[in-house]
Parts: structure tokens; sequence; C-alpha cells
């Protein structure tokens, strides 16, 4: 989901080269410049910015910049897509593009049908849904996931996760293969768990006190 700035600069250089070159404009040069000068550029084209889920994920940061002590990168669930899909992607802030993607599951509770798309959230403990919404990552710990980041919601929709035990971990029901062979990934109960072979990765690239976006909307 790179953003070509390029080609949207060079189209604009190309429109302005067009507007400039003009047979009146080389008959008469412009008040203050001698036919000898150079021709003054163009004003600079304005940059594109993220939309999506990434322009989202963006703004969130903005609003919560205060929580967010490292803004190298962040992470995006994004609850659109469906669980069989690499839906949840590292973005480089600097650079505002996505840098890696991951399977992730979702909360049974948001998907009681299983069907492998999220119907709804919820912050309520027992639930067993996911929660959308901007949490800060916390630190790691080992328990009956193996290692694991624990993470703190900063909204009113999430601000639950850290009494839910919402966290990042491994399991075996986010498989690649089961993605592939069923359609989906299994369910979790609210958390964000990822294949086995990628959690440290997840847990490395989300270290402490990193932005986690999740997108989504209720059926």
């Amino acid at each position: 989901m790179k953003l070509n700035r390029r080609a949207f600069v060079g189209a604009s250089l190309a429109v302005g080269s067009a507007a400039m070159f003009t047979p009146a404009s080389l008959a008469k040069p412009a008040a203050g410049l001698s036919p000898a000068s150079p021709l003054a550029p163009p004003p600079a084209a304005p940059a594109a910015q993220p939309t999506g889920v990434l322009g989202e994920a963006l703004a969130a940061l903005e609003q919560h910049g205060s929580s967010i002590v490292n803004r190298d990168r962040l992470g995006i669930a994004d609850y659109t897509a469906h669980s069989g899909e690499f839906r949840f992607h590292i973005a480089d802030i600097e650079g505002g593009e996505i840098t890696k993607s991951f399977l992730v599951s979702h909360g049974r509770g948001s998907d009681p049908r299983n069907s492998g798309f999220v119907e709804r959230f919820s912050n309520v403990p027992g639930s067993n849904a996911s929660s959308r919404g901007s949490y800060v990552t916390g630190e790691l710990y080992v328990g009956k996931h193996g290692r694991s980041r624990r993470l703190h919601g900063l909204e009113p929709e999430n601000d639950r996760a850290f009494e839910r035990a919402i966290v990042i971990h491994g399991a075996d029901y986010v498989d690649i293969a089961m993605a592939e062979n069923q359609g989906r990934v299994g369910r979790s109960l609210g958390c964000f768990a990822f294949e086995r072979s990628e959690i440290e990765n997840i847990l490395e690239l989300l270290g402490p006190g990193r932005l986690l976006y999740v997108a989504g909307e209720n059926a």
C-alpha cells in the first residue's frame, strides 16, 4: 500500500510546464525577469495524503500523540477484511506506507457464526469480542500462550482491554495452511492472535509505547 507520490508530483509538474511554456509567455517575460533570466519554478505540488485504514491510523496517532512514545511504526488490524486475508499491517510512519502484513484473529464474540467476518465489537468483559479503536502497546510477559504483549485501550470503546486481558499472542489456530484450506483462521477470545511462526517478529516490531489501531464497523 505504498503511496505513489512520485507519479502524483510528476503529473502536477507536467501540467505546470504546459501552462508556463506558451508562445505568449515566451514573447513577453514576466515582470521582474529579464529575457536571460531563468523562469521561476512552478509551485511544489502538495504531497498526497494517506487514505483508507492507513489514513485513519495516522489520524489516531495524532489524536493520541501524548500516549504514543515510539512513533517509528504502528500496527493496524483491518477488521473490515476477512480473516483469511493478510489484514494486520505494520506501517512505517515517516514513509507513510505499509511495510508488512500478517494473518490475525478476531474474537469469537465478534463473529458468532464463524463466517470469518467481524459483525460486532464489544468492550464488555466476558463478551469474547474484539474492540475497535486505538491501543498503546505495553510490556512483554510469558503466559499460557507463551511470550505475549499487553495492550492498553485509549478510548471508551476499548478502555477495558487490560482488565479483559486483551493482548498480542501466538496461537495454533492462526495458520496460513488453515487460511488456505478452510478459507479463514480461528477465533480468539478477543485477543490479537498471530501465527506461531510470526509472533516473535510481531512482538519485536510492536514494542512498547506504539500505536495499535483497529478499523471496523458494527454490521
